[in-house]
């Protein structure tokens, strides 16, 4: 699932059984061991990013697996499998700047 909130795009996968999960993109060239994202407490994990207006293609890479994101706001074939969608609207006050992941939930 993605969320776009006032300053950030919040992503969150549910996989309680993965031990390293990434979030990957076309807002990181998608590399697949740049952006960690934290686990919660109840098998969720997250990560918060800062990103300009515009449509960003994203997937989450879990255990060496690849994953689409079908609650996002749409999924459109990629050269690798389908992809999520995640739009942000001109006017909003994200910029391209990545911010540190959620803490873990204790």
């Amino acid at each position: 699932m993605v969320t776009v909130k006032s300053k950030y795009v919040e992503f969150m996968f549910l996989r309680p059984s993965a031990h390293r999960v990434h979030l990957v993109g076309d807002f990181n060239g998608w590399q697949s061991d740049q952006l960690p994202m934290l686990r919660t407490s109840e098998g969720y994990w997250q990560a918060r990013l800062r990103l300009p207006s515009g449509t960003f293609r994203f997937r989450y890479y879990a255990d060496g697996q690849w994953f689409t994101d079908y609650a996002s706001f749409g999924v459109e074939p990629g050269p690798y499998g389908p992809v999520g969608i995640v739009y942000v609207p001109s006017g909003s006050e994200h910029t391209r700047e990545e911010t540190p992941c959620l803490q873990e939930k204790r």
